[in-house]
């Protein structure tokens, strides 16, 4: 995209905040600067067309951890860890609600399904339910786990499905075009198809160096999550998600959210559709990575468990593939830290992004204050 001098010297001239990256975090990051400072001058700079990282590009799940998900974090996370992640992540999606609306968004609460390879897996993941729904009791006031039967008539998994009554839905689009708006009535300026090449401190202030300008911005704000290792020095790695979408499913039975090998496997109903995304278990190394794409290894898998669990009796097309990059690390905690004087990030969040998104852009805004 060619801009003209007028249109750069008018964008970049006396910047009192900069945010990099247009998804979740940035946007609410944006959201609280500007309620704090009404009368600051506010950019976000976009590398892509579109927002480009995983809150754009997810599957549009509103969780916080299935039943085997948490007892795997508790293996590598103390109780009281594991209480905090998940009461970030319902604070987050209440944060998300309020902010937009459930109808602005398509919020649909329809629960979330477990669905267990065996037996034995499914004996494991029940052993553990009282003691997750102990544990959660004071966030939700209710047992957030219980077992229903095999209603859907999925095949190959176990005849009773570990159900997370709390779990929803939002369409993932609109939720990104209703933050967008809100942010731009408030007079934030989003520049999109701009890269960021590095920064330094400069006096008082940042200069911050991209494709296409130089410019100097009082404060910094990193939002790139999966795309952060090339702007700071923490723990968080790019790791890549893949999605499919079937066409319209004539008479489609199946409603909710539902999980699949300790969450690496995901899969809902939209618009009469089956939309799954998942297998990054099968080659952690090579999805490992800021670049986006497919992979026959899991494309072929997604297609294979389509054909054979999810939708066994039923005729299906895929219409479109996409991927998108998390920020993942060795803890599931989000990263939100002052780094300088001058600089702030709000990154890895860990595949949670629809979750959390809210209340750590929040939290980023917050730290200047």
């Amino acid at each position: 995209m060619n801009y003209s001098y007028w249109e750069l010297k008018e964008w970049f001239s006396n910047v009192d905040f900069t945010i990099v990256g247009s998804g979740i975090v940035g946007l609410n990051c944006a959201l609280t600067l500007k309620k704090q400072h009404p009368k600051a001058k506010i950019v976000i700079l976009e590398k892509g067309m579109l927002p480009q990282g995983a809150s754009t590009k997810n599957a549009g799940f509103a969780c916080f951890g299935s039943l085997s998900e948490l007892i795997d974090d508790l293996s590598t996370h103390s109780t009281e860890e594991v209480y905090n992640l998940v009461d970030n992540r319902w604070r987050g999606l209440q944060l998300l609600r309020e902010n937009l609306g459930d109808q602005n968004i398509d919020y649909q609460q329809n629960k979330g399904f477990e669905l267990c390879d065996s037996e034995e897996f499914f004996e494991e993941c029940i052993s553990q339910k009282k003691v997750i729904n102990d544990l959660l009791n004071p966030i939700f006031k209710s047992d957030v786990f219980s077992v229903s039967d095999n209603t859907f008539h999925f095949k190959k998994v176990h005849s009773k499905y570990i159900v997370n009554n709390f779990e929803g839905q939002i369409d993932t689009g609109k939720m990104a075009f209703q933050l967008l708006q809100k942010v731009q009535k408030l007079g934030v300026k989003i520049l999109n198809n701009i890269s960021v090449e590095s920064f330094v401190t400069q006096d008082s202030s940042m200069e911050v160096k991209t494709d296409k300008i130089n410019f100097k911005t009082q404060k910094l704000f990193i939002a790139t999550n999966g795309f952060a290792k090339q702007f700071v020095a923490e723990e968080v790695q790019p790791a890549r998600a893949q999605v499919l979408i079937t066409t319209p499913i004539k008479n489609l039975k199946i409603k909710g959210t539902f999980h699949l090998d300790k969450g690496y496997y995901y899969f809902r109903n939209i618009d009469n559709r089956i939309l799954f995304g998942g297998g990054r278990n099968l080659d952690f190394k090579t999805e490992e990575t800021a670049v986006f794409g497919q992979t026959p290894r899991i494309q072929n898998e997604l297609e294979k468990i389509l054909k054979e669990t999810i939708l066994p009796n039923t005729s299906f097309e895929i219409e479109h593939r996409w991927s998108g990059i998390m920020g993942v690390g060795p803890q599931k905690k989000a990263i939100v830290k002052q780094l300088s004087d001058n600089v702030f990030c709000g990154v890895r969040l860990g595949g949670m992004g629809v979750a959390i998104g809210s209340l750590v852009g929040k939290e980023l805004g917050e730290l200047l204050t």
